[in-house]
């Protein structure tokens, strides 16, 4: 992909999710995630039904009448969007691949943020960190986030979320904002996730294709393990085969919905062919 071709479809992405975050997120992102605590604004009079725990001492005792500290809260976040590039989520067999909708759920929970003048950072992972921009503000660096996400080409096609996990916390020194954006054909987290929701507000979003759930019945094919690069000879005339692969599928969702729940973190799942608008809104809604 040229440059040209590059920034055509930043700006084609920027125009859907920033028209989204404007409209419909932004309000709701801010509602769902607090600030780190609340600040010193100014002393004002006290009125009749204030917190007499307010009451500013020093300045009643200079002013022989009460009054009271006003605290606002301290709005400034900082959001991290830890984005699995491996080989799988090149799959997709309706209108995208799962890594199109991967970068458009990403984009528009950064211009979120934008709105909110939060600083926005991205991990980008495999079996290792691939690439690491930290946090900053504004739009050019929002930009620049979605450019990476288009064209970034990862150097492993494999998949370690505990190695990704363990560098965020290596890194991320303050509280922040954590949205963990994979299909989670993975398993072997659950340690490291529960370090990083302690010390973060982390939350998953799966991101999935409905063909990846089972495989048809369609005799011999030659399959491409897009994670090891294997080709392999697979009998769908198989039940055995068939059941196997099914099996494996809900061991790994049902890993990642039992460890998310189990660590006290967010957890999202949305298909290639559904609205991640409308589970993202939910999602926000529950929270509040």
């Amino acid at each position: 992909m040229d440059t040209k071709e590059i920034l055509k479809k930043v700006r084609k992405i920027e125009i859907k999710t920033r028209r989204l975050s404007d409209h419909i997120f932004s309000g709701e992102y801010h509602t769902s995630f607090k600030g780190r605590g609340m600040t010193f604004s100014e002393v004002r009079q006290y009125q009749y039904g204030d917190d007499v725990r307010a009451i500013d001492w020093n300045v009643t005792a200079r002013y022989n009448e009460p009054f009271v500290k006003v605290f606002e809260e301290e709005r400034e976040l900082t959001m991290m969007l830890v984005v699995d590039i491996s080989g799988s989520e090149s799959f997709g067999t309706k209108n995208q691949q799962k890594r199109d909708m991967v970068t458009e759920i990403a984009a528009t929970l950064a211009f979120s943020a934008t709105q909110n003048n939060d600083k926005i950072g991205l991990l980008l992972f495999s079996d290792q960190i691939e690439l690491f921009i930290p946090p900053k503000k504004g739009k050019s660096h929002v930009l620049r986030i979605i450019r990476e996400l288009i064209e970034f080409e990862p150097k492993s096609k494999k998949t370690d979320l505990s190695q990704a996990l363990k560098y965020l916390l290596s890194v991320l020194k303050k509280k922040a904002i954590v949205f963990l954006i994979s299909d989670f054909m993975t398993t072997a987290y659950e340690h490291t996730l529960k370090i990083a929701s302690k010390r973060h507000d982390v939350t998953g979003i799966r991101v999935f294709d409905q063909r990846e759930e089972s495989i048809p019945n369609i005799g011999i094919v030659t399959m491409l393990d897009a994670e090891n690069g294997e080709t392999l000879v697979v009998d769908t005339n198989s039940k055995s085969v068939r059941q196997n692969y099914e099996k494996y599928y809900r061991e790994n969702v049902t890993y990642f919905r039992e460890v998310f729940s189990k660590c006290g973190a967010g957890a999202i799942s949305s298909r290639v062919d559904e609205s991640y608008v409308t589970k993202l809104l939910g999602y926000f809604k529950a929270r509040n």
